[in-house]
């Protein structure tokens, strides 16, 4: 901890939003495009089935995701109450643990999924034609879940120290290596599935590896040691249920795009068969890029609020929390209205089916039409999450999907098929959003005192 931390007390609310939440919105956005190559290679040289089974897979990526994030917005929101607070003590358990967590979480679950990854797959909507090709790709990408969950951990644990820009930078890496070595194997080798997956695994290695380059230096700093003594000595069963605790609201919102996925993929067969699924499928993967945008700055300010919240300052949480709103709500406008205009070509990169084509176009244009004021949400969530409010972060993180979206989609396509689905999309994200409101309005009020109506709105 040393003088660029006086940044989270001094700088300018909206400056110091910006340090935080740009580089993880490129972050985010330049992470998705693993899973990007990934259906932009399947769909130009193996074929829409390969597309049908990265999507059938897909909720088993975004259960590591989602694991990888417990760990690390947990360690990152957690370290940055106590770096607030100046206890470098208590920090060095925290990072210690949060390494002793990864590794044996991520490794025992992987496992696990590889032995059961066959009728997991068939839970999740795999068909004859999809099966063979998802039972690939899971069996090799799994390799490198241990080293994405790494990466993700250390960069979140950075961005506590105000170091922003090495996740940014990791992720660049990782997707590089991703890119050139998915052209080698699939366009040039012709390795088909099994190259898409190696790419991915090694690009999360070398990725993993810059981001612990990066980290040997924050580990001298600090006088951290990984010896069996030292591991034995901090290890901490309370500080591992605080990571979990802060954590888990982030994954909630991961797991349940899992979830959403996996329950879809299934109804979506039943009813479209591998089309539907392929439709939803790109969608997804579309729309992942307006998502990363809200969520950037939602989770850049995170790290302000917790530090903020941790020295007692009050008043500065309350003018972040405000600036948030209004940040996130302008920039979601801008992104929906460029996927809005653009939307032919930027689907078209995924298709080549022209009644494909336009038949997802149309689905997605209705799925995003609540889009602008949905960052609304991801910040009260997320600043409940920052403060240590985990019971109303946890409901806010399960509300979307698990209570809303689900039910509501399974109701909708029995009646409408297919687009009932699609149709669930704006339903859902109006309830959330009023609720949201709601809650920002009780935040503002009962943790600052103020009246609601100075939401900051005017």
């Amino acid at each position: 901890m040393g003088a660029d931390d006086k940044s989270f007390l001094n700088d300018k609310v909206n400056k110091l939003l910006f340090r935080f939440a740009v580089p993880a919105i490129f972050s985010l956005l330049v992470g998705e495009f693993y899973n990007i190559i990934a259906i932009v290679f399947a769909g130009r040289y193996i074929g829409t089935n390969a597309i049908g089974a990265l999507t059938v897979e897909f909720p088993i990526q975004r259960f590591f995701i989602a694991l990888g994030l417990l760990i690390a917005v947990g360690t990152s929101t957690y370290a940055a109450r106590i770096i607030g607070k100046k206890d470098i003590s208590e920090l060095k358990k925290i990072i210690v643990n949060s390494f002793i967590l990864t590794l044996t979480f991520l490794i025992l679950i992987s496992l696990m999924v590889f032995v059961f990854r066959s009728p997991i797959l068939y839970a999740l909507g795999a068909s004859h034609n999809t099966y063979p090709l998802a039972n690939k790709y899971v069996s090799i990408v799994l390799i490198g879940s241990v080293f994405q969950a790494l990466s993700a951990v250390i960069c979140y644990m950075m961005i506590s120290f105000n170091q922003t820009r090495i996740m940014l930078y990791t992720n660049l890496i990782g997707v590089s290596f991703n890119i050139l070595i998915s052209y080698i194997f699939i366009a040039n080798m012709g390795m088909g599935i099994e190259g898409s997956a190696i790419a991915a695994v090694v690009a999360q290695i070398v990725s993993c590896m810059f981001a612990f380059f990066k980290f040997i230096n924050l580990s001298k700093a600090l006088h951290i040691q990984f010896s069996n003594k030292s591991v034995l000595e901090y290890l901490n069963i309370d500080i591992l249920n605080q990571i979990i605790v802060c954590g888990f609201s982030t994954f909630i919102v991961e797991i349940s795009d899992a979830v959403v996925a996996g329950v879809l993929n299934n109804v979506l067969y039943s009813t479209g068969g591998d089309s539907a699924i392929i439709i939803v499928g790109v969608i997804e993967k579309t729309s992942m890029f307006i998502y990363s945008a809200i969520i950037g700055i939602s989770s850049g300010m995170q790290p302000i609020v917790g530090y903020n919240f941790g020295a007692e300052k009050y008043e500065r949480v309350k003018e972040v929390l405000k600036s948030s709103i209004k940040i996130v709500i302008v920039l979601s406008i801008v992104f929906w209205a460029i996927f809005l205009l653009f939307s032919y070509e930027i689907i078209g990169f995924f298709l080549k089916d022209k009644a494909l084509l336009y038949q997802t176009i149309n689905a997605f244009r209705i799925s995003i039409s609540m889009i602008p004021l949905l960052g609304i949400y991801y910040v009260t969530m997320y600043y409940y999450q920052a403060i240590g409010e985990s019971k109303k972060s946890f409901l806010l993180s399960i509300y979307r999907e698990i209570i809303i979206f689900i039910p509501l989609a399974l109701f909708l396509v029995k009646i409408f098929g297919m687009k009932g689905a699609i149709i669930a999309y704006p339903i859902t994200d109006g309830v959330v959003i009023l609720t949201s409101i709601y809650f920002m309005k009780k935040a503002l009020e009962e943790e600052f005192g103020i009246e609601s109506t100075s939401i900051g709105m005017n």
